[in-house]
């Protein structure tokens, strides 16, 4: 959760003046937060031929050429501008594999300077059932993940975006408001009305709290 305070002058500095090494360190530290990033969004009729960590890649390539543009007027935190970024190549990528008449427009979310996929409940589901339950059966496995998917979509697109920016990106409560271009009061408020829903929901289906 890097802003531009927390980021070295000097290794920023050095980095804008074609220093690979300072680079490479600037960007290392967040390849695994975007790689999870990019496997939430990524549309699943791709996923196989699509691999996040190529898509991060090639962000860090673009970020390579923009580093100087930005270490002049650093208009965000680094992380957010390196996922702006990446949001972008993800972009990219789904018109490439689905095409201008395939992709839909409207699974996308509105975010500052531009837009990227939403996350949808189906990966959000895998994320929740990860992290919370181990059914034994597939069976089980697969109707748990159903109602888990029922319960996300009963929530509006921008309480569930902001509960995956919050919950699963782990993004602070001001980088969410910037993000979605919200004040924080009602960033906060989403996020807390979204996980209370949620856990309530969740609390009925047996075995998911356990």
């Amino acid at each position: 959760m890097t802003d531009p305070s927390e980021i070295s002058d000097d290794l920023l500095r050095r980095a804008a003046e074609g220093d690979d090494s300072a680079l490479a360190d600037l960007l290392s530290p967040h390849e695994t937060r975007l790689r999870r990033m990019v496997k939430m969004r990524l549309n699943r009729n791709i996923q196989r031929r699509v691999d996040p960590a190529d898509i991060v890649q090639e962000a860090f390539i673009e970020a390579s050429k923009r580093i100087a543009d930005y270490a002049k007027s650093p208009e965000m935190p680094f992380y957010l501008w390196l996922r702006h970024i990446t949001g972008q190549k993800l972009i990219d990528a789904h018109r490439r594999h689905l095409g201008a008449q395939k992709r839909d427009a409207g699974m996308e979310i509105s975010l500052y300077r531009g837009s990227m996929p939403m996350a949808t409940s189906a990966s959000l589901a895998i994320q929740l059932l990860g992290g919370m339950t181990s059914p034994s059966r597939a069976a089980v496995r697969a109707e748990t993940q159903l109602r888990v998917q029922e319960a996300l979509n009963s929530l509006s697109d921008v309480d569930r975006e902001v509960l995956a920016l919050r919950h699963f990106e782990q993004l602070t409560n001001s980088e969410v408001a910037e993000v979605l271009e919200i004040d924080k009061s009602t960033a906060s408020t989403r996020y807390l009305r979204a996980l209370k829903r949620m856990k309530e929901t969740l609390s009925e289906i047996p075995g998911f709290m356990e």
